[in-house]
């Protein structure tokens, strides 16, 4: 018979590879959200730490992941409107994640990117950066497929109107 402490180690476990598995891709989400890798990594922190506290009951959720990602991306939309105070603590900085990406062209987007309404900027994550659908896209921001679409299309177009110059100047 399992014991509670063992239990508590295998749920854990769970918790540990479940996380392990999507932290790239929900640092990257939270990074192209805030443009700030230490924001984002606040941000990821909280959800994360929520995520540990509920996991007993978020593990049998249908959709796990969509839970996630909707935990994470209403936290970055809130950010905005809850600025805490920034404490930078420890005395290294933690190691970044590199990007193949030419730097350049990294730096010109995510400031192209930071400029675009928050809502429209989290629909262009979700869609192009996390390659979800449509649906799934609404699911998570609790919107319809129409209003995806139309927040897409005006994203877009703001980006493009910002990266303009820059596009025509190569």
């Amino acid at each position: 018979m399992t014991t509670t402490g063992g239990r508590r180690a295998e749920a854990d476990a769970e918790y540990t590879d479940y996380v392990r598995s999507r932290m790239v891709r929900w640092r990257r989400t939270a990074y192209l959200m805030t443009g700030d890798w230490d924001r984002g990594d606040d941000i990821l922190q909280r959800v994360l730490t929520e995520l540990y506290r509920n996991w007993a009951r978020a593990r049998r959720a249908d959709h796990l992941d969509a839970l996630v990602r909707t935990m994470l991306l209403r936290r970055l939309l809130d950010e905005r409107r809850l600025r805490w105070a920034r404490v930078a603590l420890g005395a290294a900085l933690p190691e970044r994640h590199t990007d193949p990406v030419d730097p350049t062209d990294r730096i010109t987007l995510i400031g192209a990117l930071r400029q675009v309404p928050p809502r429209q900027r989290a629909v262009l994550v979700l869609r192009y950066f996390q390659d979800l659908s449509v649906e799934e896209t609404a699911h998570a921001l609790d919107c319809s497929p129409g209003t995806v679409k139309s927040q897409a299309a005006k994203g877009l177009s703001t980006l493009r109107a910002l990266l303009a110059p820059t596009l025509t100047a190569r």
